[in-house]
Order: structure tokens, then sequence, then C-alpha cells
């Protein structure tokens, strides 16, 4: 079993920056890969950005190019995701998440473990 907990969301004006933080506690020796996705109320969990734990090849959605960065700590087990230039239409809920195995990594199901998810509210 892993547990995620996230950290860092809350409310921004449009352009402005927020951290958000996810730390694995429990068999983090079987992490694979961590995601950041995002979800909207009556919506699909989309993915915002990927990273693989081991050598750390990353994967960024067309939209957060250039403006998210994904990044991990392995010796605190936590991944983050620093987004910068916010949009309004990027409220949502935002939730980490861990697989266990390679392969796939797009989808909400391809991932074994959830965090309880943070808001980020990015005000116009």
């Amino acid at each position: 079993q892993v547990q995620l907990v996230e950290s860092g969301g809350g409310l921004v004006q449009a352009g402005g920056s927020l951290r958000l933080s996810c730390a694995a506690s429990g068999r983090t020796v079987s992490i694979y890969g961590m995601g950041w996705f995002r979800q909207a109320p009556g919506k699909e969990r989309d993915l915002v950005a990927a990273i693989r734990w081991s050598g750390g090849s990353i994967y960024y959605a067309d939209s957060e190019k250039g403006r998210f960065t994904i990044s991990k700590d392995s010796a605190k087990n936590t991944v983050y995701l620093q987004m910068s230039s916010l949009r309004p239409e990027e409220t949502d809920v935002y939730y980490c998440a861990e697989r266990m195995s390679g392969g796939r990594y797009f989808y909400s199901y391809d991932y074994d473990y959830w965090g309880q998810g943070t808001q980020v509210t990015v005000s116009s």
C-alpha cells in the first residue's frame, strides 16, 4: 500500500503561480511513476504531467508545456507540480497518483493509488 497526501492548493489570481506537493508513504519502494491529474465536476480526470521515478522521464500535456514543471525529491518520496501563468479554466481539483508498473501512464486507470485531491481556484 502507498498513501499519498497532497498539499499546496488554494486561490490564486490569473497569471499567478502555485506549487503542489504530494508526499508518498508506505511501500514507496514499489513506486514506478507518479502523475498529476486534474478533474472538473462531472468530467474525467485528465493527466497534467507525469514523471518516472527511476530515470525521471517526464511528460506534460500540451496545454501545460512551458508553464508547469513536475519534479521529485526521491529522498523525501515527494513529487511537486510547479504551476505558473495559471488560467481561470484551470480551476479544478488536482490529484496526484502513483503507478507500480511501467507501460501506459496516460489514463487514470493506469494508476494504482490516489491522493485525496487539492482544490486549485484561479480567479480572473
